[in-house]
């Protein structure tokens, strides 16, 4: 499979599985995260999908497009492992999750995921859903829409 393929097959996913996500959590009270903003491209689709949910918004830098940059006070930029921290620490709960680092390099990649899977379990609700590119630990793993192949993407219930 070409790279190009395996992008759009991720996008498709990414687009599937949010909006999966987004339907199920839609009566679990909780703020949602873009754990990951890179382009914005998926907080954008989150923001339309989910108009009356507050979406915070983690990464490194902003250096998304210029339409999707979060509005004051959503971006948390840092590492992600103090800025979930900070979120703990100031009570902020997540019903929905969307889980987007990665260098692609698979080991490395999985191995960030694993360690930063109890930080995210410390700030989910009871029953909300994490939807990944990376496998992540301590979760429920749920099966996703059937339309995405299996470890295409991940679906978990905290």
């Amino acid at each position: 499979m070409s790279r190009l393929e395996s992008m759009i097959r991720r996008i498709t996913a990414q687009k599937i599985g949010l909006e999966w996500g987004v339907k199920r959590t839609k009566d679990i009270a909780g703020d949602f995260v873009e754990i990951g903003l890179g382009n914005g491209r998926t907080y954008d689709h989150l923001r339309e999908t989910a108009p009356d949910k507050k979406i915070w918004v983690i990464d490194r830098v902003l250096q998304c497009h210029p339409s999707c940059i979060p509005p004051d006070g959503s971006f948390l930029q840092g590492e992600v492992d103090e800025t979930i921290k900070q979120m703990k620490n100031n009570n902020i709960s997540i019903s929905l999750a969307h889980y987007d680092l990665g260098i692609g390099v698979d080991d490395k990649d999985e191995a960030e995921a694993a360690a930063l899977s109890p930080l995210i379990k410390a700030i989910m609700v009871e029953g909300g859903l994490l939807i990944s590119s990376q496998p992540l630990v301590g979760f429920t793993q749920l099966e996703g829409p059937a339309e995405i192949p299996a470890g295409r993407y991940y679906f978990y219930k905290a």
